[in-house]
């Protein structure tokens, strides 16, 4: 099957809602509204001050903001110039911050105030031009800008003298992997918009959804699904900042009519174990439930059912190299403890080492296929290559696939950790331990917990005559690099790790050891 393209770029797509939609609110945000209109004047704008700072087609430009429409607003600006959008995780440090922005060669940041204590410092690399800052920020010169004097203050203005086409770059999403630093995942329009194209009609979007977003939109399965499947769609988003507290998500799901609900497992599990007014449960629109980012325990799917009746509760599979969305169970047709079919248009695979198909219900790496797959990772053609074999690219993921097509995901090949769907690499929490005064050997792993989430454990092994280091300083030694999510929950101390004839660690060992009791879990 091949889908059909009807816009070449995402600023095509907000100048047709533009058009024939003008005075329909395209976002909410507390309780202000941004009709189609408004957000389209606002783009031209920002894009406009771009050009000025001679921002040009093909440069890179760093987003590290929270959920928000400046957000939007600014990777809607940069892609309409032909400039490349960088989102960037909020929750890193500026050590990790600053390993993208050089990596991803961009030129211009933008920040929010609340994060300058980490962001600042990013004018200190030499390709970095400015910083524009999306709220109040006391130092504003030449080489700090305000996004709000800039959308106030500057001229709109329509003209794209190179408009991007489908298959030109239109963001870098920064993926952790199990080796090394984090790779940019190169994804062109025609890659963002396959997952539009199929999400759209899989969902059965009208112009009357509404789709609430308070996942980060830094994260790839947000950004395209959450925040661009809506506006494609002709139909409204709500944003809200945070997931914190989290009551003041329902509160906006309910006020504002939400009747897609989209969330990672940590957010249903949480769900189930509240205690939800009867009012909401009553009065709330909501038709789908999407899950994606990480598995949903059977028990949650079976518990959701019982307690959310009118709705649909459809768990997905994808990565940010397939922009991020690949399977999805579909609403005629769910099944325990799969991620569905394929996305129209999309081809999985099982394949053992060799790429040779496996038959049906065998284990062995999923591999896809079809106008999702990235165009490769930025600047790393050896990684690239080996990650996209003759169009197919290998998910690193271990799965089966039944008579319908209906994928089930068993496990991963490589050792990446998902905690709260957010993906962490244990060789960088690793490679600080490693520095650490007293440590001879360390190993990070993942480890399920109750709800099919990850706990991170670290193991360490120090060196003759060091006894037992502390926890609390390991802990404080890991927080001035590292963001707290990838904190190690507990710390254990070993005589000896396991390890193979050639010294490597073998972490399946220590995994079999904690799920047979040996290390107490808190």
């Amino acid at each position: 099957m091949m889908l059909v393209y009807k816009y070449r770029n995402f600023y095509e797509m907000v100048e047709a809602n533009a058009k024939l939609i003008p005075n329909k609110t395209a976002l909410f945000i507390d309780k202000r509204k941004v009709s189609n209109l408004r957000l389209k004047e606002k783009v031209d704008t920002f894009a406009r001050f771009l050009e000025f700072s001679a921002v040009k087609n093909g440069d890179k430009v760093a987003i590290i903001v929270a959920n928000s429409e400046e957000f939007i607003v600014s990777f809607l600006a940069i892609t309409k110039i032909g400039a490349v959008a960088v989102p960037i995780n909020t929750f890193l440090k500026y050590e990790e911050l600053a390993y993208i922005v050089q990596d991803s060669d961009s030129k211009l940041v933008i920040s929010s105030p609340d994060l300058c204590d980490e962001t600042k410092n990013l004018l200190n690399i030499p390709r970095v031009e400015k910083i524009v800052w999306t709220g109040k920020y006391e130092k504003l010169d030449e080489k700090n800008y305000s996004f709000l004097e800039i959308t106030n203050s500057m001229e709109t203005h329509e003209q794209i003298s190179n408009p991007p086409n489908l298959n030109d770059l239109a963001c870098i999403i920064y993926t952790s992997g199990t080796t090394g630093k984090p790779k940019g995942a190169m994804l062109t329009y025609r890659n963002m918009f396959s997952n539009m194209v199929a999400g759209d009609e899989v969902f059965n979007i009208t112009g009357k959804d509404r789709f609430i977003v308070y996942l980060p939109m830094f994260h790839s399965f947000t950004l395209t699904i959450m925040v661009l499947l809506p506006l494609y769609a002709q139909s409204s988003l709500i944003i809200v900042k945070s997931i914190f507290p989290f009551s003041n998500v329902l509160k906006q799901t309910l006020l504002k009519g939400v009747t897609i609900f989209l969330g990672a497992p940590a957010v249903y599990n949480a769900m189930l174990k509240a205690k939800i007014p009867w009012y909401f449960m009553f009065f709330n629109k909501i038709r789908l439930f999407i899950s994606g980012s990480a598995p949903l325990s059977q028990q949650a799917i079976d518990d959701f059912a019982i307690k959310f009746k009118k709705a649909t509760l459809l768990e997905g599979y994808g990565l940010s190299e397939c922009s991020p969305a690949v399977a999805v169970n579909r609403q005629e047709l769910q099944k325990p403890l799969s991620v569905g079919p394929a996305l129209p248009s999309y081809e999985i695979k099982i394949v053992n080492d060799e790429m040779m198909e496996l038959p049906l219900g065998e284990v062995g790496e999923v591999i896809v296929r079809g106008d999702c797959v990235m165009k490769g990772y930025y600047n790393r053609p050896d990684a690239t290559d080996e990650t996209i074999v003759n169009g197919w690219l290998l998910t690193g993921d271990l799965g089966k696939m039944d008579e319908d097509g209906y994928l089930y995901i068993v496990d991963r090949k490589k050792d990446l950790i998902i905690s709260k769907g957010i993906n962490i690499y244990p060789r960088e929490i690793e490679e600080l331990l490693y520095k650490y005064e007293g440590i001879e050997a360390c190993a990070v792993i993942g480890v399920k917990d109750k709800s099919a989430d990850e706990d991170v454990l670290a193991f360490i092994q120090t060196k003759d005559g060091v006894d037992e280091i502390p926890e609390k300083l390991l802990r404080k030694y890991l927080k001035s690099h590292l963001a707290n999510f990838k904190i190690p929950k507990q710390f254990y101390t070993v005589e000896e790790l396991p390890k193979n004839a050639t010294g490597k660690v073998l972490k399946r060992v220590l995994k079999d050891e904690v799920a047979k009791g040996k290390f107490k879990l808190k």
